[in-house]
């Protein structure tokens, strides 16, 4: 028996009888006037598939951080009905994004330009911000995420190990098909007083070239399943 618990964007989410919980991938996308964006904060459109395979990336990713001896939220997936099995998790407040980078691009050097170059090596720089689409999802720092309460130390540093542990990993597997990782975006939870990666690994939560040129989600979906 399913009882949904919140209705995502991209994602339904159901309490299963076990005790975990279901999330069901939907065919939705965020973006603006029809055209696709992973970072904004809307759904601008539909396209047919993309669920199936944004949860096919995910769990090609979770096997991997898997055989490595990273623990996640993943338990098993359901590709033909877009469902995957998730351990139950606390998050951090109402929702954090933890982005790790190895490139000095996007926001980050729109921010600091003045003092990198652009394309910059950044040996998987971690950083975080609330996911809070009033306030344009704000950067916070360490001390900031203490003081109010959202984080502990140990919490916070127990955070930035996994993000650049599994940033490692996710890195090196897309090398290995000629892709380069420049960002990632993750989120991560507690459960059992464990932090543990949460969420998807999808493609639109990744910044990644080939050959010096930017790869699109959808086609960076193909490249990764290929």
């Amino acid at each position: 028996m399913e009882k949904l618990i919140y209705q995502g964007k991209t994602k339904d989410v159901y309490r299963l009888d076990n005790g975990n919980v279901l999330l069901k991938f939907k065919d939705t996308c965020t973006g603006v006037d029809g055209v696709f964006d992973p970072g904004a904060n809307t759904v601008g459109l539909s396209i047919d598939g993309i669920g199936k395979a944004n949860l096919e990336v995910s769990v090609y990713f979770f096997e991997k951080l898997k055989e490595a001896g990273v623990k996640t939220h993943y338990v098993s997936a359901d590709i033909e009905n877009g469902t995957m099995e998730v351990l139950p998790a606390t998050t951090f407040g109402k929702g954090l994004e933890v982005i790790c980078r190895n490139k000095a691009v996007g926001s980050f050097f729109r921010r600091y330009g003045d003092y990198i170059e652009e394309g910059a090596d950044l040996d998987g720089y971690v950083e975080m911000t609330f996911k809070d689409d009033a306030r344009e999802d704000p950067l916070v720092t360490k001390d900031g995420l203490i003081v109010l309460g959202v984080m502990t130390d140990e919490q916070y540093e127990a955070t930035k190990a996994e993000t650049k542990k599994i940033n490692a990993i996710i890195t090196e597997e897309l090398k290995k098909k000629g892709l380069d990782l420049y960002d990632i975006k993750f989120e991560f939870g507690y459960n059992e007083g464990q932090v543990i990666l949460i969420d998807e690994i999808a493609s639109g939560n990744m910044r990644v070239y080939k050959d010096g040129k930017i790869v699109e989600p959808t086609e960076l979906t193909k490249l990764i399943l290929a």
